[in-house]
């Protein structure tokens, strides 16, 4: 009813002096005051910036239609040539803008619907790649920074993190004695607790004994123990993995490979859900999916119809040809 008012005043005149800037202002205080995470409002206003390319953000906002959406689309494919995956991506991050203007009464409402993309598998790191960026490394001979890039990898690998979130990981944080490990800074900003593998354990405590660090300190830090910050982190292992001759260098990736390994390594999609921070079922779906392909490989192992046939071969074969003939002689 609210929202409906807001219309019946923009068509009597109210409001649609508000300039599409003005309406962005207005916008993100209020990402602000609904204290959304600096990661969302960060890609808001990135995504705003490509729009503001296109469009004349000193105009009114009445003048933003639902034909505006559709010219804007057409601009992102003919004329930055950007694939559906990343045009959505910046529809995702106007939507929520034009939305809270059509609720303000700024302009007409119509919907914006994101554009069909067809989904590719997503790259992961090979059992080669990681064979190699797994290597330990001789710590009497490498400096710190390589040393704790090792660390970095293993980590990124043993929790599918994403690099937000290890980058904001505590020593506290790291609870030896329960094996499990307290994430206090998600993308969703929920809290979570996930297990803490055998073998990481083992790595971050040889780590720690070389890091030292208070509880209150953060996990990773560079070489004067500062926090690293993201893009550091980016850097760090983008370096680490050229130097070892694996090109590919997103971090992201480890969070791919993490989800396929666990899916063929036979664990469920809900405990994947738990552990990745997904607050659907959806992007773990996606995981199912896409790796179709590597689902089918060792499927006779696992297939019950297969087992129960093997069974039978077994208890067949079993059958001495002696008592084999005498049967048949029965017969």
């Amino acid at each position: 009813m609210q929202f409906y008012g807001k219309v019946r005043q923009l068509q009597e005149g109210h409001n649609t002096t508000i300039t599409i800037m003005q309406g962005w202002e207005n916008f993100y205080n209020f990402c602000i005051a609904k204290n959304l995470s600096n990661q969302s409002i960060e890609h808001y206003e990135l995504c705003f910036r490509y729009f503001s390319m296109f469009y004349d953000v000193g105009k009114p906002c009445i003048s933003i239609e639902e034909n505006t959406i559709f010219e804007y689309i057409t601009h992102l494919r003919t004329t930055r040539k950007i694939n559906d995956t990343t045009l959505n991506s910046y529809l995702g991050g106007i939507r929520p803008m034009f939305y809270y203007f059509m609720k303000q009464g700024y302009t007409y409402p119509f919907q914006i619907s994101l554009v069909k993309a067809v989904k590719k598998v997503k790259e992961t790191y090979t059992d080669h790649e990681l064979a190699v960026l797994l290597e330990k490394p001789d710590i009497n001979k490498v400096t710190f920074a390589n040393y704790r890039n090792w660390v970095l990898v293993n980590y990124f690998l043993g929790t599918g993190n994403r690099k937000s979130t290890a980058c904001n990981v505590k020593i506290g944080d790291i609870d030896f004695d329960n094996d499990v490990i307290h994430l206090c800074r998600t993308k969703n900003r929920r809290e979570q607790i996930i297990p803490l593998s055998s073998s990481l354990a083992r790595i971050l405590q040889e780590y720690l004994s070389y890091r030292k660090g208070e509880a209150d300190d953060y996990l990773f830090c560079g070489v004067s123990g500062e926090k690293m910050a993201e893009s550091s982190v980016g850097l760090a292992i983008s370096r680490y993995n050229k130097s070892r001759g694996v090109m590919k260098t997103s971090i992201h990736l480890f969070r791919h490979t993490f989800a396929k390994k666990w899916i063929l390594n036979g664990g469920d999609v809900f405990r994947l859900q738990k552990i990745l921070g997904h607050s659907s079922m959806e992007i773990v779906k996606e995981y199912v999916n896409m790796f179709s392909e590597d689902l089918k490989r060792n499927f006779d192992d696992f297939n019950p119809l297969e087992e129960f046939h093997k069974g039978a071969s077994r208890k067949h074969s079993v059958i001495s040809p002696k008592k084999q003939r005498m049967k048949m002689s029965t017969c």
